[in-house]
């Protein structure tokens, strides 16, 4: 079912987008006046400080555009973390025109629209190659429900790096994780962990290592090289090396401010937005092992900082625990919020490929 804001909210949503617009400089294409000049975008991109954006979608913007366009485009781009609004408002925001080109963390705009998230449910894809085939086989109705819902063209889609479990003293697995206090994030992730008996703790990212310090919390699901990044590896002694979730994003564009660009322009930008895509999940596939390896030691380690962690490896009990998570806790949890839309959705795109239907009623 659509959801579409309120009749009596949508005049202050936009006047509040205008003086976002007026704040930001976020736009479209040129005036009359300015067809010789080279054609202004800005950007609203992915998280702030991590190398999704330092290392792509910044340089992308920034060098590679203009050079993919021979000069008729010039772009600007801004995390989305420190753009002046709130993440949850990133689709509304784009709908409208405020945003022309922007990109929406899926686990947090699934607060209002749940049949985006499943893509990235918790049990879902336990390595990157699965969260490729889930995103292949879903990046149709994604589509379409970004074009039928908020008016947004789709063009690109990207990962973090696998969210695993940290723990402060040794296990072997996900059964043993039972009775243990864990750090959380999102419902689907607390699910998980209370279906397995133990308990879910809501810590920002950064009071993760206090937490673990102080002992509140005994285990935090966190990404690989970020928990490095912060210094995970010197509070606690195992990683697992099943990704629980990964941070699944969409970036795309206002289907208005997309069609009154160029057709060469378009076609220039789908191009470098494929490259950048491809580099993006080569760079989580590469980063999940880094950070890996590096809080364990290993010789694979590069650029994060070398603990002497265990990693714990994936077992049969465990894939074997995870469908069972996901076929008795995760979907009907997720069904239950999202409705027979997501049902149907599920078993149209994911189920098949899964092996898992849903009911629908």
């Amino acid at each position: 079912m659509k959801r579409l804001i309120r009749k009596a909210e949508r005049g202050a949503w936009w006047r509040a987008g205008l003086a976002l617009a007026a704040l930001l400089g976020l736009g479209g294409g040129p005036s009359a006046a300015q067809q010789t000049e080279p054609i202004q975008l800005k950007i609203v991109g992915g998280l702030a400080g991590v190398s999704q954006y330092t290392r792509y979608e910044q340089p992308f913007w920034q060098k590679r555009v203009p050079e993919l366009t021979g000069g008729r485009v010039a772009a600007e781009i801004a995390p989305f973390d420190r753009a002046g609004f709130r993440a949850e408002e990133m689709l509304p925001l784009m709908r409208l025109g405020v945003v022309s080109f922007g990109t929406a963390l899926v686990a947090i705009v699934s607060s209002e629209e749940p049949e985006f998230n499943a893509v990235d449910l918790p049990a879902l894809n336990p390595d990157i190659e699965k969260l490729r085939e889930t995103i292949r086989l879903y990046r149709p109705h994604l589509r379409e429900l970004l074009a039928e819902r908020y008016g947004i063209e789709l063009l690109s889609i990207y990962t973090y790096p696998a969210q695993v479990t940290w723990c402060s003293r040794a296990f072997s697995g996900l059964a043993d994780l039972a009775g243990r206090r864990v750090r959380t994030s999102s419902v689907g992730q607390a699910e998980v962990f209370e279906a397995l008996g133990a308990t879910s703790v809501v810590i920002p990212f950064a009071d993760i290592v206090t937490a673990m310090k102080a002992g509140v919390v005994e285990c935090a699901v966190t990404g690989t090289l970020s928990g490095n990044t912060i210094g995970l590896q010197d509070v606690t002694t195992h990683v697992h090396s099943m990704a629980l979730t990964w941070g699944v994003s969409i970036f795309g564009a206002n289907a208005e401010a997309w069609k009154a660009l160029p057709q060469s322009v378009r076609d220039s930008l789908r191009q470098g937005l494929g490259e950048l895509e491809t580099a993006i999940w080569d760079g989580a596939a590469k980063e999940t092992g880094e950070g890996l390896a590096c809080s364990a030691g290993l010789p694979g380690c590069s650029t994060g900082r070398k603990g002497s962690m265990t990693v714990v490896p994936v077992t049969p009990a465990d894939n074997e625990r995870r469908r069972q998570l996901l076929v008795n806790t995760v979907l009907p949890r997720w069904v239950d919020r999202c409705g027979s839309d997501c049902a149907a959705a599920w078993n149209r795109y994911l189920g098949p490929a899964n092996g898992i239907m849903v009911r629908e009623d």
